[in-house]
């Protein structure tokens, strides 16, 4: 039975939606961020890219793309220690800029990334584990490679209905595969014989040739550390929930940067950057330069353990997404913004069961709708989410600041960490999303295209439009919250139990 309850001055931080308060603490939440972001697939499929834009200038591109992520981070944080709720960026932009952007910026954008990055981890941790069995001829299978998927996917939702803790137990023992693996590759790397020293030339900002490659090689890098927010969304599960995640989001942001610069001046001193054979340069080796360097680093067998890595990191963040997703939509039922079913928890393990089934049922639908259209259509829609990406973090940098616009002057910290870093982040996100939907126009950009238009930007476009015609159906199916949650959205407007 739905209970209704409603405030014109809502507390600090939202009561309890019925998760499991203090479960979770700073090394399960910094594990959950990191294996949201899959480390290890994320470098080994993005590195070759960025290397043919952008030469040994690549650690340069890691480290500018990191920038806007961490002025981020720090909005994510601010926004959370005043406002805990699993809701994240659904509450907070919510409360600053209204129901309708909180609905479709903060609720849509977001779960629709998801939704499509899901699709993207689930294939490729299918077609790894083919690979690591022998199966070669079935990892080129399209319809075998799906069927895999769809069993992966369901596997994960199993373990995401279960709780955070077990969630968090599995996800030390993969990501400590991939920190693992990548730290054994890099110190190989570094030590082969013929490998050129490491040049901090290679991390020099104006080493690009030209702002088109500087722009593109930053935007690819955004991809490579998207993912980490979700550990916001365990919020109240997490030990001092106020300030723990945020502090998690911040340092998790940090040890990828590490990760990727190590990985990043490891791969090139070992192979450089040209075009031909293993260079990083070389489109050939763009795809995943891991799977191309490793056996020449480390031998065969332990470029197994490699591809094994890979695979377990697209599992992992699989994983992350299903328990991020089904907490984000919690909050939105249980504040009248989405049906009630979304707010239920399971009676043992106390987990928004239905949330995460839901998530891996439609991941699964929408993988095999989009790989019976074309193989080529599922990967420029994998590349339409960067829009979405830049689109829901600049909205809530810019969220962070107006919400906190009247608490700017109390204090230079304020000042600092609510106001100009989460300014310059979100506006440098906006950036990033006028850049990349200027690009993704170009029927050259991606496999697909339609009207002289490119396929990505269609897509990544139209799921947006699609989000704002949610919106206006949903403002006239949830009427409520769309007349007062921006005041009240901090606290549970619907419980449903």
């Amino acid at each position: 039975m739905s209970t209704v309850t409603r405030s014109d001055d809502p507390p600090a931080a939202a009561p309890g939606k019925g998760l499991r308060p203090g479960s979770v603490g700073l090394l399960a939440s910094v594990t959950l961020g990191l294996s949201s972001v899959a480390p290890a697939y994320s470098i080994a499929v993005t590195l070759g890219f960025v290397t043919v834009v952008a030469g040994d200038a690549a650690p340069a591109a890691l480290l500018l793309g990191f920038v806007p992520i961490l002025l981020t981070a720090f909005a994510f944080r601010e926004l959370n220690r005043e406002l805990p709720d699993c809701g994240t960026t659904f509450v907070w932009t919510t409360r600053a800029f209204g129901p309708i952007a909180g609905w479709l910026s903060g609720g849509w954008v977001v779960q629709c990334a998801t939704l499509i990055a899901m699709t993207a981890l689930a294939r490729i941790g299918a077609t790894y584990l083919l690979g690591l069995l022998g199966l070669t001829g079935a990892a080129g299978n399209g319809a075998v490679v799906t069927a895999v998927a769809v069993l992966l996917l369901g596997g994960a939702t199993v373990l995401a209905r279960r709780g955070l803790q077990l969630a968090a137990v599995v996800q030390y023992a993969l990501l400590g595969l991939q920190l693992l693996a990548l730290l054994a590759f890099g110190v190989a790397a570094l030590a082969a014989d013929g490998a050129t020293a490491p040049s901090l030339g290679w991390l020099n900002p104006l080493g690009f040739d030209g702002f088109g490659p500087f722009a593109e090689a930053v935007i690819l890098c955004l991809y490579i550390y998207w993912g980490w927010d979700a550990l916001i969304t365990a919020n109240e599960e997490t030990v001092d929930s106020a300030r723990t995640p945020g502090r998690a989001a911040v340092l998790s942001t940090l040890v990828l940067l590490a990760t990727y610069l190590f990985t990043a001046f490891a791969a090139i001193s070992f192979a450089g950057v040209g075009s031909e054979g293993a260079g990083l340069g070389s489109p050939e080796n763009a795809a995943d330069v891991l799977a191309t360097l490793a056996p020449a680093v480390l031998g065969g067998g332990l470029a197994k353990v490699v591809q094994l890595a890979v695979c377990v990191s697209a599992v992992s963040a699989l994983l992350t997404c299903l328990v991020g997703s089904s907490r984000a939509t919690l909050s939105m039922a249980s504040h009248g913004a989405l049906p009630g079913r979304f707010a239920r928890l399971h009676p043992r393990h106390g987990t928004p069961a239905f949330g995460a089934a839901f998530f891996g049922a439609a991941a699964a639908v929408v993988l095999v709708l989009l790989t019976l259209l074309s193989a080529d259509f599922l990967g420029d829609a994998i590349l339409s989410v960067g829009l979405l990406i830049a689109l829901y973090y600049g909205v809530t940098g810019l969220a962070c600041v107006w919400y906190f616009r009247r608490t700017l002057r109390d204090s230079a910290r304020h000042l600092l960490f609510r106001g100009v870093l989460p300014l310059a982040g979100g506006l440098m996100m906006i950036a990033a999303f006028a850049r990349t939907a200027r690009d993704m126009v170009d029927p050259g950009y991606g496999s697909t295209s339609l009207g002289g238009v490119g396929g990505v930007f269609l897509l990544g476009a139209g799921s947006i439009l699609l989000g704002a015609v949610l919106t206006l159906l949903a403002r006239a199916r949830f009427r409520p919250f769309f007349r007062t949650g921006r005041d009240s959205v901090a606290g549970p407007t619907v419980k449903d139990h």
